[in-house]
């Protein structure tokens, strides 16, 4: 049996501006407000296992212990079938600047360099969602959006990998999406569903 929420705050391990409100969007109407690790000035955790349930699970984890609040930690990723699914658990990595800073626009371009003469254009997006509670209960959640990647990127409304992936049955890279759209079909709406039918209040 799942443990449920009740209604109150939740704190959003995550110093990432646009998953706070992709995920703050996804809250609304549960009647649970959202504080982030970022607000508090909670440190971030170095991210040592190889999967997204593992990250996540380490993050919420600590968030829950340094705040004693209910976490929900997210991890997520882009993963490339041409590339052996990378950059996958190290999506973020690959934007990563030598000042600790990250350039999504020359990750992309990694992943078209690498990726450019695949015959196979198939890519996803994956997410783990993870609720941590201060006594050390957890309940974890997966969810994916599958398409294919793009070149060159389009769309200013998203972030991250968002310009150069255009999901299945759709036209429109997820940076061009309206944002409801996007939320509606994306990896982290996909794993928000399955967590909300589990663990939130009505």
């Amino acid at each position: 049996m799942s443990r449920r929420l009740s209604e109150g705050r939740l704190l959003l391990a995550t110093h990432n501006a646009g998953k706070a409100r992709e995920v703050a969007a996804l809250l609304a109407g549960h009647g649970i407000e959202v504080v982030t690790a970022g607000e508090l000035g909670l440190p971030v955790p170095e991210e040592t296992e190889t999967s997204f349930i593992g990250n996540a699970t380490l993050k919420a984890r600590a968030a829950a212990k340094a705040s004693g609040m209910v976490s929900l930690a997210d991890d997520s990723g882009f993963s490339v079938a041409a590339l052996d699914g990378a950059p996958g658990v190290y999506t973020a990595d690959w934007a990563e600047k030598p000042d600790g800073t990250r350039d999504y626009a020359a990750a992309m371009a990694k992943v078209e360099r690498l990726a450019r003469h695949a015959r196979d254009r198939r890519a996803w997006f994956s997410c783990a969602l993870v609720l941590a509670w201060p006594d050390g209960h957890v309940e974890s959640f997966l969810g994916e959006a599958h398409g294919e990647w793009v070149w060159p990127p389009r769309g200013a409304a998203g972030f991250g990998y968002d310009p150069m992936f255009v999901p299945s049955g759709e036209s429109q890279t997820f940076a061009e999406m309206d944002p409801a759209r996007k939320h509606a079909i994306s990896h982290r709406a996909a794993a928000f569903r399955l967590l909300s039918a589990a663990c939130l209040p009505d």
